[in-house]
């Protein structure tokens, strides 16, 4: 079997690219977990070049390996499975971390964040680190989707000048290239389903208090949480038993172990039957009615009642009010933050990050500035103003918004696309989002989102979106794994450098004869 493994790195990166690390279960032969890691690293090795999607390995990982395989009597659930996580999660061992961001470079806290501690109880091995839109999109509204000045800028796999978004960008190319088979990410709003759905792979935003959020570089308490990638509902399913959980640390999680089930337990290619759906018809288009007609189709072929929704109400307002929260939290959640890493980090407030910006323009500031932190620096702290700003989001998006929908047309979950297909990047205009997109309320709510792939517009992946109400995970990863069996609709990346080099695109750019 490691011969197997080995002979990868003599693969074409193409093949690389589509070779898939399996979860191994109990009683496999010894050395497995060694196995799985080499072939891992070697698959980084060859393909980060391209897509820069991983900003350091961990030189432990083969140690962590061969730990497991010498541990013959306690194998968990995802020995030997090799993990990458976004750079902005803690994880003992000589890594820092460091949001993306020259500021936190010497930010080695040699301590494992709990859902990390988990991981590695269930038989993970921690290979490394993955880029990320530095301080996970929130520094400046010009950013970048998928640029640090750590990690560079990550490149979509499918084609090599189309964005990733965020700000788990590196967290689904690396899957989405084959490097390994899961990494984590973490979502404010839509940094874990937006970057799963135009790279083509599975991304799942659990409900808000299911997993942990302590030792991760913060933006909004109210808001933040970590979720899987992988490249099926299965696996995402597999690495949530392991995540979640509660944590004294972390008052959002008080609920947590009452609310946990095994997730792929409850994994049915029949959960649609029967259920009603509302398709949210306000955050399709954008290229994507193709793929949605086809997708709801399927739904409704697996037995599910659609019901349409033409409006989400208030939708401007969540949005005016949450992007008040954020500010007020990210200044008090960050500052936090910021005063337990080690002594050698120097930045030990926000302010200090402003500072520092400035003082180090040309790396960290030549493509963009730093208006959000300044914005946040500015706020008076977690005020009356803050606290009526997320009660007005929170209420808006969750009991009179999500809640009231299904409530009223008697539905268990919402569908539609993720978000339109991935954009040029731009280093002189910043993102140019296309629009589109009905997953920003139950970022704000705290609900379970799932994105799973719906097929591709002109070669690049669009993902459909199932959300639920809260702590209906298990729910919602049951209908997208329905869904996904029934479809089949994910497709393997190309590393076309343009997708107009695609035999699809190509001839249809030349004059007609």
């Amino acid at each position: 079997m490691r011969t197997t493994f080995i002979a990868l790195a003599a693969l074409s990166a193409s093949a690389c690219a589509t070779a898939q690390v399996q979860p191994v279960a109990a009683g496999v032969q010894a050395g497995m977990a060694e196995a799985n890691t080499v072939a891992a690293i070697e698959r980084i090795h060859a393909l980060n070049p391209m897509i820069n999607a991983v900003i350091a390995i961990d030189p432990t990982a083969t140690e962590q390996a061969r730990a497991l395989d010498r541990n013959r009597r306690a194998r968990g659930p995802l020995f030997g499975m090799p993990i990458l996580l976004k750079d902005n999660i803690e994880a003992a061992g000589p890594l820092p971390t460091t949001a993306g961001s020259l500021a936190l470079k010497d930010n080695v806290t040699n301590r494992d964040a709990p859902l990390v501690a988990r991981l590695r109880a269930a038989g993970a091995v921690i290979v490394g680190k993955a880029n990320l839109s530095e301080w996970a999109n929130i520094r400046d509204n010009d950013s970048i989707s998928g640029w640090s000045a750590v990690g560079g800028q990550t490149r979509n796999p499918h084609a090599l000048n189309r964005n990733t978004c965020g700000s788990s960008s590196g967290s689904a190319a690396a899957v989405a290239a084959g490097m390994v088979p899961v990494a984590i990410g973490s979502e404010t709003d839509g940094s874990v389903t937006c970057p799963a759905a135009v790279t083509g792979i599975v991304g799942f935003k659990p409900t808000l208090g299911l997993v942990s959020r302590t030792h991760i570089v913060p933006i909004s308490h109210s808001q933040d949480t970590a979720g899987p990638f992988a490249r099926t509902v299965r696996e995402a399913a597999l690495v949530m038993n392991a995540m979640a959980g509660r944590d004294p640390a972390d008052a959002a999680t008080a609920e947590a172990d009452k609310r946990k089930v095994d997730y792929t337990a409850g994994l049915s290619a029949n959960a649609l039957r029967g259920k009603r759906i509302g398709v949210m018809r306000y955050a399709s288009g954008f290229g994507t009615d193709p793929a949605l007609d086809e997708a709801l189709a399927t739904l409704k072929a697996q037995g599910a009642t659609l019901v349409d929704i033409k409006e989400f109400p208030k939708r401007g307002e969540i949005g005016q009010n949450e992007f008040k929260v954020l500010l007020a939290e990210l200044k008090a959640d960050m500052n936090a933050y910021l005063a337990t890493t080690p002594p050698q980090v120097r930045t030990r407030t926000l302010a200090d990050l402003i500072a520092f910006n400035k003082a180090n323009a040309p790396v960290e500031m030549g493509l963009f500035d730093q208006d959000y932190f300044e914005q946040a620096e500015a706020t008076k702290g977690l005020d009356d103003d803050y606290k009526k700003a997320r009660e007005t989001s929170l209420r808006l998006a969750g009991k009179e918004g999500i809640d009231r929908l299904l409530k009223e047309h008697d539905l268990v979950a919402l569908v539609g696309p993720t978000m339109p297909p991935a954009w040029l990047i731009d280093s002189v205009n910043g993102d140019q989002y296309p629009g589109g997109g009905g997953g920003s309320a139950a970022a704000v709510a705290g609900y379970p989102h799932l994105t799973v792939p719906m097929g591709h517009v002109k070669g690049l992946p669009v993902g459909l979106s199932f959300i639920g109400p809260q702590w209906s995970d298990a729910m919602i990863l049951s209908l997208g794994y329905a869904y996904e069996q029934a479809s089949r609709k994910r497709i393997e990346p190309r590393f076309l450098r343009s997708i107009e080099e695609s035999p699809e695109v190509a001839p249809l750019l030349q004059p007609a004869r």
